[in-house]
């Protein structure tokens, strides 16, 4: 089969992409005023370690790529070697599977918080609409156990934004933009706790 080329305006392509690069941008630039909620979330986070508690990630889709992505830089290193206790709900498949199997995917990852999430860790919840119920299940069941549970939505907040200690919300309706913020904030996290830990 003839592989035929594809008909598009060249100037309205480029006119999108450019308008999608400055919207990304200026997204990025208005996570500054969130500068001291995010200086608090990596305080939280490194009195945690100090105290010998786990830091917990989750999401779903894009998100769930983003919470493991958290968690390899913290076992890992960011830009320094850090080997900081975490781990991300998204990651077995076992487990993923057969809770959605035997009982539902809006508890797969509340059961997990259940069965190892103690009093003084800190759960990273991500949604971008923060109504995702797998999400704020587990948020809420999170703060029973009184574990610090830090958010991270878009604009609203939605329900997560009610079952959280602190939510960083990302003023935009577009998932491909929050993404694209959350993962800046994951790595100004990485920084500050970095430097927060620097000997």
């Amino acid at each position: 089969m003839e592989n035929k080329p594809l008909e598009y305006s060249a100037d309205a392509i480029s006119k999108m992409a450019q308008a999608s690069i400055r919207a990304s941008a200026e997204l990025q630039n208005r996570i500054a005023e969130q500068l001291p909620q995010l200086i608090r979330a990596a305080e939280i986070m490194c009195q945690a370690w100090e105290q010998g508690h786990t830091v917990y990630t989750m999401g779903n889709g894009g998100s769930a790529a983003e919470a493991q992505h958290l968690v390899a830089e913290l076992v890992g290193r960011f830009e320094r070697d850090n080997c900081l206790a975490a781990h991300a709900f998204t990651t077995d498949t076992s487990i993923l599977t057969a809770l959605s199997n035997d009982f539902s995917f809006d508890q797969v990852y509340e059961r997990q918080v259940r069965a190892l999430v103690k009093k003084g860790d800190v759960v990273i919840a991500m949604s971008t609409s923060g109504n995702s119920p797998s999400i704020v299940n587990a948020a809420k069941q999170a703060l029973e156990l009184q574990a610090t549970v830090i958010g991270l939505t878009g604009r609203s907040g939605g329900k997560l934004n009610e079952a959280c200690t602190m939510c960083l919300k990302v003023p935009s309706e577009r998932t491909c933009r929050i993404q694209e913020a959350h993962l800046t904030i994951i790595h100004v996290l990485c920084e500050l706790i970095e430097c927060m830990r620097a000997k």
